[in-house]
């Protein structure tokens, strides 16, 4: 099939310009027709395209549950290693459990002072599209009207 580019220029060939006749009835509709089959086409595979994103989604959802019960589980037993061996070393041909003295910061959020807190600013559109629409000028903000295509 041809590129609608072409078609359509297929299409404009059959019209007069000066009298915007229609100069080859026969040929125009059946341009016509190809060009809503190639259009037809776009559209089911652009479909076909979105069902199959969802499957690779809904797969890499069940991978992450997978990812996240092994995680669970190995700091699970690493917990009961812990308990279990009480600081001692253990040692095979195949594996050794050795350990190593680190520091860490225990924080209770509530309980901390404001100059230790980091804030990451973000941008509240709702705030903002609700002063926009109520007539306040907001610097470096604009509403914008998108025509969204829809395929069903």
């Amino acid at each position: 099939m041809r590129d609608l580019y072409d078609i359509d220029s297929r299409i404009y060939a059959c019209i007069d310009e000066e009298t915007g006749e229609i100069t080859d009835p026969e040929a125009f509709e059946q341009i016509s027709l190809e060009r809503d089959k190639k259009i037809e086409n776009i559209v089911l595979y652009v479909k076909n395209l979105r069902a199959e994103a969802e499957m690779y989604k809904a797969e890499k959802e069940a991978f992450a549950a997978r990812q996240e019960q092994a995680e669970r589980r190995a700091e699970s037993l690493m917990k009961y290693l812990s308990a279990v061996l009480d600081g001692e070393p253990f040692e095979t041909a195949r594996c050794a459990c050795l350990w190593r003295k680190s520091t860490a910061v225990e924080v209770d959020e509530t309980k901390l002072p404001k100059k230790y807190m980091v804030y990451t600013p973000k941008p509240d559109k709702r705030a903002i599209r609700d002063a926009i629409t109520a007539g306040i000028k907001v610097k470096g903000a604009q509403i914008v009207e998108r025509n969204n295509l829809r395929i069903k």
